[in-house]
């Protein structure tokens, strides 16, 4: 019975959006690799985003929390996703480094920039399609 919700929950959370973006896309007439780079991207934005605001968190691991050593509180933040232990002062430190956050604003970026280039790959053609209809008049 577990597997049975468990593969629910994959085809909920990751088939229908991803089936969903993949149909309207082709409708659209967008390019296939197009459709993929953007699948790609905007998973692996949701994927960098959600571990960087859970790293601190001692849900799984407890003992390999970053703030389980120092005994702080753990606090998430979840756009622009970062997560900070709160030590005694009251100073908010960052678990993230630089290069996790790279990652997620490059995966960021490549989504957005591949919605950009679809829009204008698309005004593009039906654009040269009325073109081409107006001089066959």
């Amino acid at each position: 019975m577990n597997h049975i919700i468990l593969l629910l929950a994959v085809l909920a959370l990751f088939v229908t959006p991803s089936a969903l973006v993949w149909l309207l896309g082709r409708r659209a007439g967008l390019p296939r690799w197009m459709l993929l780079a953007f699948l790609l991207a905007g998973w692996l934005t949701v994927f960098a985003g959600w571990s960087l605001s859970q790293r601190a968190q001692p849900f799984l691991f407890p003992d390999t929390s970053p703030c389980f050593s120092t005994r702080t509180t753990s606090v998430s933040q979840y756009f622009p996703p970062d997560s900070f232990c709160r030590h005694a002062d009251g100073e908010l430190r960052t678990v993230n480094g630089p290069d996790a956050k790279l990652a997620f604003w490059t995966a960021a970026t490549a989504t957005v920039a591949t919605v950009g280039a679809a829009a204008v790959w698309r005004r593009r053609r039906v654009g040269k399609r009325e073109g081409s209809t107006a001089q066959r008049r």
